[in-house]
């Protein structure tokens, strides 16, 4: 995901595109159409292209969801399908929409009866590679993320799970297809395995920067190579869009790791969000903590919302009180309040002990 994301700003310098943050791309979005299923741009993606990771692709495919064509079909067949929600106006792929990079360009995305949530819509492409799911990684594989949306009220709507498959199970042709799949009739389980397996073939490289990484020198202009020079020393990117300090990231862009960038948070009382939170999440309901992230403004607490550690909260706090304060401890509400003002004065904010600051070490990846 993160990925394309960086490749979009590197190659307009615009990364507001990519969330339709500026009114062309709004006036744009509202006139188009969400791609149907048949689109070339719907289609399951060919492991041939150019800086695929074929055996990290591999590595990703679950025991238990094996990837087969007609699982595959299916959970395309799904993922278009508007029936999937309480009205049967809403599909997962009104939010993710081939046409535009799996994505809705909406500030943040609209659900059933036009209700809109906190977030906007992250991309499926490349989304198999995320070591977790959602901006806040409240959930760790592509089935848990198929699930949410469907019973989130803002989104898709439904009650439940058992819900959403009453409302497909009477179909001739979902009974047929789940039949041949998976041997049994529509089910929760089976649904999220298929439209997980669907999204698994949203693999997204074969760019002019793939073939440029794989020898042809020509392929990105003298301008792109200064950028990728830049990228990995003075600019600083790899910081965050790198597995480590030392080695180029040429695959997915990302440190699978959750950065302050400073965007939004001052906005919001974050000390008492985060008392709420944590009311809110000490029963461990799933649900629960997937509506607090879309329909509340708990959604600025982030990484917190999930993890229910100090330390998360106290990093976004830190962030700021870093900049002047050395007794942020002792004051913190008061740190807040000052830092509020200096957003509007136009002060740059940004994780900058994380920016010129050396990653963490990492533990070895399991034998």
């Amino acid at each position: 995901m993160k990925r394309l994301l960086i490749l979009v700003v590197m190659a307009a310098g615009a990364g507001a595109l990519i969330f339709g943050c500026e009114r062309s791309a709004k006036r744009a979005s509202s006139k188009l159409q969400p791609t149907p299923e048949t689109d070339p741009l719907a289609q399951p993606k060919s492991l041939q292209q150019v800086g695929v990771p074929v055996e990290m692709t591999r590595e990703k495919i679950p025991a238990d969801n094996p990837q087969t064509s007609e699982k595959i079909s299916l959970g395309q067949k799904l993922f278009f399908d508007r029936r999937l929600s309480v009205d049967g106006t809403v599909s997962c792929s009104t939010c993710h929409d081939p046409a535009l990079a799996f994505t809705d360009r909406k500030p943040t995305s609209v659900g059933i009866k036009g209700r809109v949530g906190q977030r906007n819509a992250p991309t499926i492409l490349n989304a198999l590679y995320n070591k977790t799911q959602f901006w806040d990684g409240r959930v760790n594989t592509l089935e848990e993320q198929a699930a949410l949306p469907i019973v989130n009220a803002v989104e898709m709507g439904h009650p439940n799970l058992d819900a959403a498959v009453a409302q497909i199970a009477s179909i001739e042709e979902y009974q047929q297809a789940f039949q041949r799949v998976f041997g049994r009739p529509p089910n929760s389980p089976d649904l999220l395995r298929a439209i997980a397996s669907y999204e698994r073939t949203q693999v997204s490289f074969d760019s002019p920067f793939d073939h440029f990484i794989a020898g042809d020198k020509n392929a990105i202009d003298d301008s792109a190579k200064r950028g990728w020079e830049l990228f990995n020393t003075q600019a600083r990117c790899n910081k965050c869009h790198a597995l480590t300090d030392t080695h180029r990231d040429v695959t997915v862009f990302t440190d699978n790791d959750f950065h302050n960038i400073g965007i939004g948070i001052i906005r919001h009382n974050v000390v008492a969000l985060a008392r709420q939170a944590e009311q809110l999440i000490k029963s461990g309901d799933t649900a629960a903590i997937d509506r607090a992230a879309i329909q509340t403004d708990m959604s600025a607490l982030g990484r917190f919302l999930i993890t229910k550690k100090e330390k998360d909260i106290a990093y976004l706090v830190n962030f700021m009180a870093s900049l002047t304060s050395a007794n942020y401890k002792e004051q913190g509400a008061a740190e807040l309040a000052r830092q509020r003002v200096l957003s509007r004065a136009n002060r740059p904010q940004r994780d900058t002990a994380r920016a010129f600051g050396p990653k963490p070490p990492r533990p070895e990846p399991p034998k």
